[in-house]
């Protein structure tokens, strides 16, 4: 099977064959779109369809995700760039997945199903690293839950199949990206098979869909079976059981084998995350019993130029008119702009590496400064930028020196534990489009929101001057993640003496501008490396700086992560060197605590954990003290009422009624056994149980 290239560059051999770009000309090939296009959302109803003067349409999505037309959301994004390759879109937002009534609402779709489980994996949107339900979600009206299902991309898909026998299901979004070859599954604690397995989808798209999308329903409507859309790349699909292997490609350990074996698991993580430069990966394969999945290279970074076509599309930025609440996730970026996607900085926590790409790519600086303006002609507009950035801010227009090293390299990241020197590190396009942007008519304030990559700034005393003084909204949000280093290497984050410099050339720079400004760090609690001394070396140093975190983000081993290769195998799966894992709750718990050591709720926790390693010299009321010798009064009611909380009213056993043998029998005994043999529970808040 030959992956189809064009555009082989005869200047530079080393540098890999192209392949087909489909979103350099969008109009090639297709119909225009009719209808007053720029001052309409996609069509969430045939009613909404016909307006446009529709009578059926090519393609439908199905999404987990409330449908926002604004181009920080996938749906709108994709919808939008099918839309002005002349396809006919409709979006089936939310639907109830007990039954396909919903697939049925526009009529049978001309080419395919597209489904997505929304923005996030539909189990780390449901459920807490506790594996607690989550009390709102962010895609949806209102905040509510329950708007989805559990491991959404499976019901959407199958409720396609049944709506219409025949219509092609293509999968893709994070949850499927993420699950595409056997992972493992926090939630039920197993490694699961393949997604596709599961949600019986033709094809799965990874990664960032645009050009595979367009890819798709070209060749779809050129009649090609939907089986032989199986040489693009950036697609993942199953074999039957008679159909034969690719000979090119890379074996995995088969599923029989990660399930078994946490060494082969690990193996299998290694070799998954070696593959994934587009321009050296190679295809893999993986048997699941009488199935083999089979997994092409990713797709290429898009350019410069597809970039602003996309991000330039008529948009309405704001969430479908039907939706009569209030979107949370929309609140809180209708006024960003995305600069750029893909980061090289590889985390191992991380999903976006796996998910857009190590590469950088990158928006003109017209394209940015453009979409800012348009802003500003509408009248609800404040005036502030909340944000301009992407995954990592400072990453804008950095790429690698090199491209013919960057053709054959399989390092995991450009930056750790070194920046490679290969690395264009340069600012200035950054700064000049901060610079330009804040001075555009119209404009009060722009922030920056995103992440700043701290080891990358410190590389440019300037970049750091221009950010303190102008894009500060009073806190800037970094993510130091520890200060351990041990587990800064397991994170592949830079060593903290980069965020201690980082501060102190901000608090420098704003007492320097007269601004009163703060940074707020972000830190993680039971990483893979984190144990209890670890944590508390944390906590010292959140004392020592006067920094009191008022969340704690608890690590959640996401599919397909390398961290979450290390919490279930206990391996470094790039070296096998053993890795220190806080399963238990009771731990995981322990290191939120220390995280959070001045909360007089958790002074209990605090002191167990201080004591189990024999640093009680930190128990005491002189500076050098974590906690107080004595607990304060607070802790003590904390406690009291998190007792009363878990047993109040609630019957922890329950009594059968005994067997009647006998009626003189059932009047034995004294009243007050009578009245035992009648009760129905024990209640442990009553007076004088034990």
């Amino acid at each position: 099977m030959q992956l189809p290239v064009i555009n082989q560059s005869d200047s530079n051999p080393s540098v890999p064959a192209m392949p087909r770009d489909y979103l350099s000309n969008l109009a090639a090939g297709g119909r225009a779109p009719t209808g007053p296009v720029a001052a309409l959302p996609l069509p969430m109803s045939m009613e909404e369809a016909r307006q446009r003067g529709w009578d059926e349409l090519d393609i439908v999505f199905v999404t987990g995700d409330a449908y926002i037309d604004h181009p920080s959301f996938a749906m709108a994004i994709l919808g939008r760039t099918l839309e002005a390759a002349g396809y006919r879109i409709g979006i089936i937002s939310q639907p109830d997945w007990r039954s396909c009534e919903a697939w049925t609402r526009f009529g049978r779709p001309r080419l395919f199903f597209a489904i997505s489980a929304g923005n996030m994996d539909s189990m780390i949107n449901h459920y807490t690293a506790n594996k607690k339900v989550r009390n709102d979600d962010a895609y949806s009206p209102g905040g509510r839950i329950g708007l989805r299902p559990d491991r959404a991309t499976l019901s959407y898909c199958q409720r396609a199949r049944e709506a219409y026998k025949g219509v092609p299901v293509i999968a893709g979004g994070v949850e499927a990206s993420l699950r595409r070859l056997a992972h493992y599954d926090y939630w039920s604690d197993k490694v699961k098979r393949s997604i596709l397995l599961d949600c019986k989808a033709d094809l799965l798209a990874f990664g960032m869909g645009e050009n595979a999308i367009i890819e798709i329903a070209r060749r779809l409507e050129a009649g090609e079976n939907v089986k032989a859309l199986r040489d693009m790349l950036g697609v993942a699909y199953a074999l039957g059981a008679s159909e034969s292997v690719p000979e090119d490609a890379l074996t995995l350990p088969s599923f029989d084998e990660v399930t078994s074996d946490k060494v082969a698991f690990a193996e299998a993580t290694r070799i998954i995350h070696n593959e994934t430069n587009p321009h050296n990966a190679r295809r893999l394969v993986q048997q699941h019993g009488t199935q083999t999945i089979v997994c092409n290279p990713p797709q290429p970074p898009i350019s410069e130029a597809a970039m602003d076509q996309i991000y330039g599309l008529s948009y309405t930025r704001r969430p479908h008119p039907s939706y009569k609440e209030a979107i949370p996730a929309y609140e809180m970026i209708k006024n960003s702009v995305t600069i750029m996607r893909g980061c090289f900085g590889g985390c191992t926590f991380c999903s976006i590496t796996a998910h857009q790409g190590r590469i950088i790519q990158s928006r003109s600086k017209e394209s940015v400064l453009g979409e800012i303006a348009k802003m500003t002609e509408d009248k609800s507009f404040t005036g502030v930028v909340s944000d301009i950035g992407g995954p990592t801010a400072n990453m804008y227009q950095m790429n690698c020196t090199k491209p013919e090293v960057e053709a054959v390299c399989r390092r995991q990241s450009c930056v750790h534990p070194k920046i490679c020197k290969l690395l264009g590190v340069d600012h200035t396009p950054v700064i000049e489009l901060m610079r330009e942007s804040r001075n555009l008519p119209g404009i009060k304030k722009v922030l920056v929101a995103s992440g700043v990559r701290m080891d990358l700034a410190r590389t440019s005393p300037e970049y750091l001057k221009e950010l303190t003084a102008h894009h500060v909204g009073g806190k800037l949000k970094v993510a130091p993640e520890h200060v351990d280093a041990g587990v800064l290497n397991k994170m592949r984050k830079p060593k903290n003496d980069d965020f201690e410099h980082f501060t102190e050339i901000f608090k420098e720079e704003s007492k320097r501008v007269g601004k009163k400004q703060f940074i707020v760090p972000y830190f993680i609690a039971s990483h893979p490396g984190s144990d209890i001394r670890a944590m508390i070396e944390l906590a010292l140093f959140l004392k020592r700086n006067g920094y009191k975190p008022d969340a704690v983000q608890d690590f959640i081993p996401a599919p397909l992560d390398v961290a979450t290769t290390m919490y279930y195998t206990g391996l470094d799966p790039f070296t096998k060197q053993p890795v220190y894992i806080a399963k238990a709750m009771k731990e995981r718990k322990t290191q939120r605590a220390l995280m959070q050591f001045f909360k007089p709720e958790n002074y209990f926790e605090v002191r167990e954990a201080l004591r189990s390693v024999g640093r009680t010299d930190l128990i005491g009321d002189g500076c050098d003290g974590l906690i107080p010798s004595k607990p304060p009064q607070e802790a003590i009611r904390a406690r009291r009422q998190d007792a009363n909380k878990r047993f109040r009213g609630d019957y922890v056993h329950t009594i059968g009624k005994p067997e009647a043998s006998g009626g003189q029998e059932q009047k034995k005994g004294s009243k007050k056994k009578r009245r035992d043999r009648k009760s129905t529970g024990y209640r442990p808040d009553r007076r004088g149980a034990n």
